[in-house]
Formats: structure tokens, C-alpha cells, sequence
């Protein structure tokens, strides 16, 4: 989907973005791609993770300023940090899909086209269900009522 005359935001425009900044509405087809086309979960995911690295940067540097010596100062350093970045890259996939749908309300572009996205995506495991144990029944509840 790559069009070479769509406009693209410069880095301080894109800077701004990537952390809940609007860019202008000429640059709406870059917005709609970067947040629904291929790789965008990983591009949050990304986006989320590099503000977290960087303030846990200073960690790396303080063995030598406590003047900590003894045992591995690779695992002082690890201990201090991993624990803190699991869960950031753990809770930037768990709220993904609700940050592009928040930025896509933000640059005025209606969010149904996430879940269309998503949908034409998985339509194969869903034909592949139909074709296995057919259609499901529309007014079957869901839910087994028999003991």
C-alpha cells in the first residue's frame, strides 16, 4: 500500500505522534496505514517499549556509581531492569488494539476499520471452521445448556 505521493510527517511530526500527538489531516492515509496496515501492533508495541528503555538506562551505570563490585554486575543489572520492561512490552500488546483505535477517533477516521482489518485477516481460519463444522446457527446462544 506504499503510495510514494502520500504525505509523511517529518520526525518532530512523527516524534509528536507516535506518543498521542495529532498530525494534520492531509497526512490521514499515512495514519490509517501506519495503524491498521501490516506490522502496526508491532510498531505500538515498539513506540511503547523505547520511552521505557531509556529511563532505565541510567540502571545500567549504577554498579559503578554505588561502587557495587562482586557477583555479576551483568546480573544486578538485568534484575534491576527486566522486571520493569516485561511488563511494559506485556501491557503495550494487552492495550494495542484500544491505543490505534484511540488514535484513529484522534485523526478523525472511523475505528470500524480496525476490526475490518482484522477480520478480513482471520477470514481464513474462519472459512476454515465453516468448512470443518459448518455454519454456526444464528440463534444458537453459544453456550451448552445440556448435563
Amino acid at each position: 500500500m506504499a503510495n510514494p505521493n502520500r504525505p509523511k510527517p517529518n520526525f518532530w511530526q512523527y516524534l509528536k505522534y507516535s506518543y498521542g500527538g495529532q498530525l494534520p489531516d492531509t497526512m490521514r492515509a499515512w495514519v490509517t496505514e501506519d495503524l491498521v496496515g501490516k506490522g502496526a501492533t508491532m510498531r505500538v508495541v515498539i513506540r511503547m517499549f523505547i520511552p521505557a528503555f531509556l529511563i532505565l538506562i541510567p540502571i545500567w551505570f549504577l554498579p559503578e556509581l554505588l561502587n557495587i563490585t562482586g557477583g555479576s554486575d551483568l546480573v544486578i543489572r538485568l534484575s534491576a531492569t527486566v522486571p520493569i520492561l516485561i511488563p511494559v512490552l506485556y501491557f503495550s500488546h494487552a492495550l494495542n488494539k484500544i491505543w490505534r483505535r484511540h488514535m484513529l477517533v484522534k485523526h478523525g477516521i472511523d475505528p470500524k476499520i480496525l476490526a475490518d482489518a482484522e477480520r478480513q485477516k482471520n477470514a481464513h481460519i474462519h472459512a476454515a471452521y465453516e468448512e470443518r463444522f459448518g455454519r454456526r446457527d444464528p440463534t444458537d446462544s453459544g453456550s451448552s445448556t445440556t448435563i
